[in-house]
This record gives C-alpha cells, sequence and structure tokens, in this order.
C-alpha cells in the first residue's frame, strides 16, 4: 500500500476511535493534565466500567498513555497535538452553527 493509503487509512481509525461523545469529552478533560480512571469517571458522571472500556479504546489507538502510581492508573493525552486538531474541529462546527442561525434569521421563520 502506497504511503498516502496507509496514512489516510490510519486517519480514518483515528476518526472514528474519536466518533464518541464520551471519548471527546474524555479529552477535553484531560486538557488539564492526566487523571485516574476514577477521577474522569466523576468528572464525566460516567460508570467506572464504562469509562475504562473508551479509555482503553483510546489507548490501543495510542491517543492516551497511562502512568501507574501504587493501584492507580493516571491517563493523559499522547501528543498534545491530538487537543489542538479537536479544538480547530470544535471551531469549524461552532461556526457552521452560527452560519446556520444567520441563515435562519435572515430566511425567516419556517412556515407551515
Amino acid at each position: 500500500m502506497a504511503m498516502p493509503d496507509r496514512i489516510s487509512e490510519l486517519h480514518a481509525e483515528l476518526c472514528k476511535t474519536l466518533g464518541s461523545a464520551i471519548r471527546i469529552n474524555i479529552l477535553n478533560a484531560l486538557k488539564g493534565g492526566e487523571k485516574s480512571v476514577g477521577d474522569l469517571s466523576a468528572a464525566l458522571r460516567v460508570r467506572q466500567p464504562n469509562m475504562s472500556q473508551h479509555l482503553a479504546v483510546l489507548r490501543q489507538r495510542g491517543v492516551v498513555t497511562t502512568r501507574k502510581d501504587g493501584v492507580n492508573i493516571y491517563y493523559r493525552v499522547s501528543n498534545p497535538k491530538i487537543i489542538q486538531a479537536c479544538e480547530l474541529m470544535k471551531q469549524v462546527l461552532v461556526e457552521q452553527l452560527k452560519e446556520g442561525e444567520e441563515l435562519t434569521k435572515l430566511v425567516g421563520p419556517a412556515r407551515r
């Protein structure tokens, strides 16, 4: 397989990995630094077994890395560019929403 094709495949796999609102929220929670499963579960109000499953997916794809301290495992984003990419996509979505709202204002209320 040619290199650009391989990169495109890896890109698609990463996008699938991030195709969960909970996983995006996990990354947002990790922006400030590493956190344990318990910390993330409490912050995002997600049951710990479910949180562990999402973290396992992120870890398998190399999106997060871990550090063990005693019985606790701490997670952190593996590369700050991942956060930058998510922030950029968020900006695009906010702009699209604003454009949609402006279009709605220009067109006026929908008639039934």
